[in-house]
């Protein structure tokens, strides 16, 4: 495939084995297009959108997006490994079966998201909105979650050990359903948690 422009492939259709390396997909849209084994690494893109696409097997190495949209997309078997995204949307998307070593993502919408049993540890995640996301048993051990409003959040043995979390919203979790050792947090949320334990925190 030549340069790709924005618009290009018709909704409905389906990439394949296609080798993207390192382009600009700056402005890409694209809807309902399924994506398989597609080559993403070091990809940057500014500004594209992706509505309802499957990215099946895809490899997001290295790559780069900012203010993107990923809207009810689905990543199958996709591996994210050091891919960044910054101030990117990424609400109703669905993870299965992914790999986010040293992923990093930073300001934007991840709203809805289901990142169930994910392999999270080590990740970096700044300023996002995960409200209701569904993070029931992600292992997000050692993981930086700052300044993450996980309102509403579906966190049932979650692995949040050892990780970082000051600043992030934390009403959602029950410190009795999820591992907390060594976990990272603000005095405010430590009241927060010792309250969903039944303590009364008094000054």
């Amino acid at each position: 495939m030549g340069e790709i422009e924005p618009g290009g492939i018709e909704p409905g259709s389906s990439v394949r084995g296609e080798d993207w390396y390192g382009r600009d997909l700056s402005g890409l849209v694209l809807q309902e297009v399924e994506l398989v084994e597609v080559d993403l690494t070091e990809v940057t893109a500014t500004g594209a959108t992706f509505d309802r696409c499957t990215f099946r097997g895809v490899r997001f190495n290295a790559s780069a997006w900012t203010e993107c949209a990923f809207t009810g997309c689905t990543f199958s078997r996709a591996n994210l490994f050091d891919a960044r995204f910054e101030r990117c949307k990424l609400v109703g998307s669905r993870f299965d079966d992914c790999r986010f070593d040293l992923l990093r993502a930073e300001r934007g919408d991840w709203s809805f998201v289901t990142l169930r049993r994910a392999m999270l540890a080590g990740v970096h995640l700044e300023n996002l909105r995960m409200r209701e996301a569904d993070l029931d048993g992600a292992r997000l051990s050692g993981a930086t979650v700052l300044g993450v409003d996980l309102s509403g959040a579906e966190l049932t043995d979650v692995d949040l050990s050892g990780a970082v979390l000051r600043g992030s919203d934390l009403s959602a979790l029950d410190p009795r359903a999820a591992r907390l050792a060594g976990a990272v947090v603000d005095p405010a949320q430590a009241v927060v948690l010792a309250e969903a334990l039944g303590l009364v925190v008094t000054p």
